[in-house]
């Protein structure tokens, strides 16, 4: 197994953008949490099981998917609740990747997640990058990609972890201001390795 590396940033950052780059540019392959996520809680019999003793059968509909509402609204009712969720999906994504991470031929492989030291998985990684961006730069990003408002797009970025906080945990820092080029930039980080 090679070097494994943990990106993040904030809610429009970019960080799935220069995820794209690293993958199709230098050949990196990135395991994206939201997704792996979104498939364990439907194929993970234990994530099924425990979701529903929490949250009721209705978390999952008829047809075996995630009823997103249903997950949704048990969630964000509190942290309290927020946490019990987290801490049935957290470890085993961690899990999961760490399989994935095995299987990869490359000498480095990603993941991609915006709560990588909020949810531990930067443990799990030998360097840490963090995409940043502007603020303003973010909600335009937000408001053209998500069709919200401003005050919506504040309200999400306000609920995650600071710019500031992710850029003092990280290893590397990678602007993503709409003017900086993101390749030599990338290309900095991985001579490192």
């Amino acid at each position: 197994m090679g070097i494994k590396i943990g990106i993040t940033g904030g809610i429009g950052s970019g960080k799935s953008f220069v995820c794209n780059l690293l993958e199709e540019h230098f050949h990196i392959p990135i395991y994206y949490c939201d997704d792996e996520a979104k498939r364990l809680n439907v194929e993970h019999p234990q994530i099924r099981k425990e979701l529903m003793e929490l949250v009721g059968n209705e978390v999952y509909s008829e047809d075996g998917s995630l009823n997103k509402p249903v997950l949704a609204s048990y969630l964000f009712e509190s942290k309290e609740h927020a946490d019990r969720i987290n801490s049935i999906i957290h470890p085993r994504l961690k899990e999961d990747f760490q399989q994935w991470a095995k299987r990869q031929e490359s000498p480095i492989a990603g993941t991609e997640s915006a709560i990588l030291f909020e949810s531990g998985m930067d443990k799990l990684v030998d360097y840490t990058i963090m995409v940043s961006a502007p603020m303003d730069v973010r909600i335009e990003r937000i408001l053209k990609r998500d069709n919200t408002t401003k005050e919506k797009a504040m309200q999400r970025i306000c609920a995650q972890m600071s710019d500031e906080e992710k850029s003092k945990l990280a290893d590397f820092v990678i602007e993503n201001n709409g003017t900086s080029p993101l390749i030599p930039q990338i290309e900095k980080i991985i001579k490192f390795f």
